[in-house]
């Protein structure tokens, strides 16, 4: 497990022990896991917020057609082809 060690302000240090002790956790390191799990839920659910707009924006839907899905067929072997060989 990798240590960190950072510097404070007093107020933050003060307030980052009374939430520990309030909150329940196990100690300060448990905190900022739970901190940093929190930050990465957040840029995932706003990458997949942005990526969802961005699909509605892309204009108007459209069927896929036999063509469509033999055309993504072909893509993905040629990508595991690749794969495969690098």
């Amino acid at each position: 497990m990798k240590t960190i060690n950072i510097s404070l302000p007093d107020s933050m240090g003060d307030y980052i022990e009374e939430t520990v002790a309030k909150e329940g956790y196990d100690n300060l390191s448990a905190y900022f896991q739970e901190l940093v799990r929190q930050d990465r839920e957040r840029r995932a659910h706003d990458r997949l917020e942005n990526l969802l707009l961005e699909g509605l924006d892309s204009g108007t839907a459209t069927p896929m057609t036999q063509q469509d899905w033999q055309d993504i067929r072909s893509a993905v072997r040629d990508r595991l082809k690749t794969d495969e060989q690098g």
